[in-house]
């Protein structure tokens, strides 16, 4: 008579066909979603020329979308308005073989939202990529365009170039980040902020990005014979590492750095697997004086950043401005940047004078034989 098997826990057997079961839904959603988008890109190629040769306007569009409807009982989708936007839609991508093939990745809805609210090729780019790449919803999409997401990457690059370039892992982490979603007063200490963030965790990594999962809060890492706690542990897939984030609620502070220095080595020493690439860390601040950062940074051999955080939408003039300036700037000519470069030293002339030292990061090389 046999006996019966032991019984095993097959889990991770079911889980690896669940995998294959949930990648070939994708791939069905991404193979009817690129027909549909090609189906209105003719579409709209057909009423833009319609329009440019024979006049086609509202009326018209009007009859074509009841004609749809009467051939097509119940289909949605046609209605006049969203003829014209597939109209729009063709018109704006027609010319531009980088984006056009971008469009078909992501659903027809994120891109009415893109379409209506990116203004520029790059904004455009930007926020196509990062549909395709995180499957966003319309409203996570909409979220990162009321917090600026583009135009606060774009200043936030600008900014870290250098440790960036100093550090590639970096790249994941930026200079400010916005927890609008948080529940917590403007004055609040840093157990409430750590709590807040952990019951709104989706929405947290919304905003940081969805190639980041928590690891721990308050994670553990013991040194000699003392505890340590990190105030969040983070891993991201995209870089495979894992990353430390140190949460304060007052201005940075140099002295900061040096606790984040000590954390990252305990966990590349302790915790990092051998397969991952060394450990990054976040200071994560209510606030930050930029030149303070610039100096506690430039000497530090460890891949950290430092953050400020908002509790707020930001503003969207403001941040507009910002990075216009940017993009003026970095148009500018060889001429444009001498003549600018030379108008600083005019304006910093009292730093010699008083004998005082000007500060290196201020004033470029080139602005040095300006001086008087």
């Amino acid at each position: 008579m046999s006996k019966d098997k032991p019984a095993v826990n097959n889990t991770a057997a079911f889980d690896e066909v669940i995998s294959i079961i949930e990648r070939a839904k994708v791939n069905a959603f991404r193979a009817v979603n690129r027909e549909l988008i090609a189906m209105y890109w003719e579409i709209g190629k057909y009423i833009s020329d319609r329009a440019r040769l024979d006049g086609w306007g509202k009326a018209v569009v009007q009859d074509f979308s009841n004609h749809i409807q009467s051939r097509y009982h119940g289909i949605r989708g046609f209605s006049p308005q969203n003829i014209w936007r597939m109209k729009q839609f063709y018109e704006t991508y027609r010319d531009n073989e980088k984006l056009s093939p971008l469009v078909r990745e992501i659903s027809w809805t994120n891109n009415v939202v893109i379409l209506s609210r990116a203004k520029t090729d790059e904004a455009r780019e930007f926020y196509l990529l990062l549909c395709s790449k995180n499957l966003y919803s319309k409203r996570e999409l909409e979220r990162q365009f009321d917090s600026m997401l583009f135009e606060r990457t774009m200043l936030s690059d600008d900014k870290n170039k250098l440790f960036i370039e100093k550090a590639p892992g970096l790249s994941a982490l930026r200079d400010n980040y916005v927890l609008e979603f948080l529940d917590i007063p403007e004055t609040h200490k840093e157990k409430e902020l750590r709590k807040a963030i952990v019951a709104n965790l989706r929405d947290f990594i919304l905003e940081f990005g969805k190639d980041f999962t928590l690891v721990g809060e308050e994670y553990r890492v013991q040194v000699g014979n003392k505890d340590f706690r990190i105030d969040l542990l983070l891993y991201n897939r995209d870089l495979s590492c894992l990353v430390a984030v140190e949460l304060k609620v007052t201005d940075f502070k140099p002295e900061f750095l040096g606790q984040l220095e000590f954390y990252l080595e305990a966990l590349d020493s302790d915790v990092k697997k051998p397969n991952e690439n060394p450990s990054v860390g976040l200071i994560l601040c209510a606030g930050k004086d930029d030149t303070v950062v610039e100096y506690a940074l430039r000497r530090s051999m460890s891949p950290a950043l430092v953050a400020d955080y908002q509790l707020y939408l930001p503003e969207k003039a403001l941040l507009e401005n910002k990075l216009r300036e940017l993009t003026e700037l970095a148009d500018m000519t060889e001429d444009d940047t001498e003549d600018l470069e030379f108008a600083l030293c005019k304006a910093t002339a009292p730093y010699p004078l008083t004998g005082a030292a000007v500060p290196s990061a201020f004033l470029s090389a080139e602005c040095h034989k300006h001086l008087p």
